[in-house]
């Protein structure tokens, strides 16, 4: 139901976005060539992407560089609007997470030898056609590459290279292209300009002699790690963003805001309290609504749709004076509780949706099975009323910042939702959480966990990496990186139109997806994923061949925070892949019970989703089984035993988790 109310909500949304657009050309040609565009890729500005040819020196930053992206150099949507380059120019490099985009006309991807999704352990072959390097430590990189599938026109095909886990923050990274090969089986020369920076030492007055001057280095190190400059197609290099430039505005609001609570419970007011009974519920004996006052960190009061984070003249998140969020909220109290304390839970929604799907009947069985009681804010930024927005930024890049800026605050309100249930002066110092006794029904000495689905896992990780009171976390059917995800989700499709009027050109749109990843990091755990595991447990719960989340995102997140793996995770065959969940460390259930960070995969029997970045749709590939695993009470008992205790248990026996196909 959630879904065919967002696709009504969308549909009603789609004819305003489109307005902003008036008259889509029919095809898009290439964007002129702005003075700052890379040389070494004369067909398209911005390519290869990410660059640092796109960056600045500047010692203020832990990279030592900036990105320094003009207007000019970004690509204008179908209407002629410009890129306003000011929040992308805050970073001190890329995307842990970039897909690496490069265009090379002609190539076969096969004949060329190039690791696919299904067999990452051959990036890493000495041989290998593509070489990710990080400089600083002389790593090779895993990855898989594919080619655009959604282009329309060959000339203008992506060539993507997805990391198979994030960069490291801060690091630097070099890049090579060799023996590329056309369909029949030609080695594809390399273009002038690179052939003249990668050859012998140009002149100073030459054009292109201060690209071989930024490049050198990078060619260096590449021939330290073995690969020659003679043969290569393309070489290039980037820097990925410190952590402290894809954290620091959200902790910086984080903890200006809890300097100012200090040893307080957040302000609330309890608005509601409704009490069924066992006829009405079965599960849950009491919901409660109400708000909590959280200060203001977005340049609007109160923080409406559209708004970005409030900054001084250096950039840095701050409070609008005076400003206040009332963070609407619910809580669903299962009768558990008023026999036993009940353990405190955030929920965390689904895509673009609202609190409350805090009452969902898998919620309400998870709350009644194992005595929690779940409380839900809305995700702000990405909720049910942000979707003008979100779709006014597919027509408008300026505009997308405030969505992540904005989903900031939102995990700010629920950083403050979590400290008002576990606070001895909070939520449960009012009748609405006592029972008639005056018992309280919620425990508040052991702390408060998170469990978030689909939307909910993808931004929760963000979410629990930045909570002083949750220590674990379970991120149900969940990914990371929405630059990575998009392509691959069913639900991106209504929103592909909005994208596809104003950028019709598919190189463009993949050029827009990697732009947004950038901010959007801010705002979702891929910007927080190398250091998420730190000082967090989390527990990921993955449906097999997705719909709506990609597989190969779960895959990347657990790579990347170093999550285990349950096996035996699939039955033999199931996967398409050489090494199945390549990199991912193996947990057996002789390990079991395991204290740590771990991903179980629940299989309901649908077939393996695409090795394209396009989406699984029904009917070719079956039932969607993205709601399968949260409506399995065992994988119910797993998650409430690791939220319990942090001890990851074994509920399939001797076999890979199965879960019943839901409708």
């Amino acid at each position: 139901m959630r879904h065919r109310l967002l696709h009504g909500l969308l549909a009603a949304a789609l004819g305003a976005a489109a307005a902003l657009v008036p008259n889509p050309p029919t095809a898009q040609a290439s964007a002129p060539h702005a003075t700052g565009c890379d040389p070494l890729a004369p067909v398209e500005c911005l390519l290869p992407f990410p660059n640092d040819w796109y960056t600045r020196s500047d010692p203020a930053t832990d990279t030592g560089r900036r990105v320094a992206f003009d207007a000019a150099d970004l690509p204008r949507t179908a209407a002629g609007l410009p890129i306003d380059p000011t929040a992308w120019n805050r970073s001190d490099g890329f995307s842990p997470g970039s897909t690496l985009i490069a265009q090379v006309p002609g190539i076969d991807l096969s004949k060329t030898g190039a690791a696919p999704l299904t067999d990452i352990g051959r990036s890493l072959a000495a041989d290998a056609p593509v070489v990710l390097l990080d400089t600083d430590t002389g790593e090779r990189w895993p990855y898989w590459a594919e080619l655009d599938a959604n282009a329309t026109d060959p000339a203008r095909q992506a060539l993507l290279i997805h990391p198979a886990r994030n960069f490291r923050d801060g690091h630097h990274y070099a890049v090579a292209l060799r023996g590329l090969k056309d369909g029949a089986g030609h080695t594809i020369p390399a273009a002038a300009p690179f052939a003249a920076v990668a050859g012998r030492t140009l002149a100073h007055d030459d054009p292109l002699y201060a690209r071989q001057h930024r490049l050198g280095p990078a060619l260096k190190a590449l021939r330290r790690a073995k690969v020659r400059t003679e043969g290569l197609y393309l070489a290039w290099d980037f820097t990925v963003a410190s952590t402290r430039s894809l954290t620091g505005d959200l902790f910086t609001i984080r903890d200006d805001a809890f300097r100012r609570l200090g040893d307080r419970s957040p302000t609330f007011a309890v608005t509601g309290v409704t009490d069924f009974t066992a006829e009405q519920d079965p599960r849950i004996a009491r919901e409660v609504t109400g708000e909590i006052s959280v200060p203001g960190y977005l340049n609007l009061p109160g923080g409406p749709p559209g708004s970005v984070l409030n900054r001084g003249r250096d950039g840095t998140p701050q409070r609008l004076p005076l400003s206040t969020v009332r963070a609407a909220f619910r809580c669903e109290i299962p009768r558990s509780a008023f026999r036993t304390p009940s353990h405190p839970s955030l929920y965390g929604h689904g895509l673009l949706g609202r609190r409350s799907e805090v009452g969902a009947s898998n919620v309400k069985a998870m709350a009644a099975e194992h005595n929690f009681t779940f409380c839900a804010t809305d995700w702000i930024g990405m909720a049910q009323e942000d979707i003008p927005v979100v779709l006014g930024a597919l027509a408008d890049p300026t505009l997308f910042p405030a969505v992540p800026e904005r989903s900031e605050q939102g995990m700010l309100n629920a950083l403050f939702l979590a400290r008002a249930l576990i606070h001895t002066d909070g939520l449960t110092t009012d009748a609405a959480f006592r029972d008639d006794r005056g018992n309280p029904l919620v425990d508040v000495r052991h702390g408060i966990a998170y469990d978030g689905n689909s939307q909910g896992g993808i931004l929760g990780g963000a979410l629990v990496a930045a909570s002083p009171d949750i220590r674990r976390g379970v991120l149900g059917v969940t990914g990371m990186n929405y630059g990575l995800l998009l392509n691959r989700s069913a639900d991106f499709a209504p929103f592909q139109q909005v994208l596809d009027l104003s950028y019709p050109d598919k190189l463009h749109q993949q050029i827009v997806l990697q732009l947004f990843q950038m901010v959007w990091d801010r705002g979702e755990t891929d910007g927080y994923a190398s250091h998420l595991t730190d000082h967090h447990q989390v527990l990921m719960h993955i449906a097999y061949g997705d719909h709506q989340v990609a597989n190969a995102a779960a895959d990347v997140e657990a790579r990347t925070i170093g999550a285990r793996l349950l096996t035996p995770a699939l039955a033999a065959g199931r996967s398409p892949d050489t090494v199945p969940y390549w990199g991912i460390r193996p947990l057996t259930r002789s390990q079991l019970p395991y204290r740590g960070s771990a991903m179980t995969v629940w299989d309901s029997g649908t077939p393996t989703p695409p090795l394209t970045n396009t989406p699984p749709e029904e009917p070719q590939y079956g039932h969607d089984p993205h709601s399968d695993p949260r409506n399995s009470s065992a994988a119910r008992q797993q998650k409430a035993t690791f939220l319990t205790t942090g001890r990851v248990i074994n509920v399939c026996g001797n076999s890979p988790c199965t879960a019943t196909p839901t409708s």
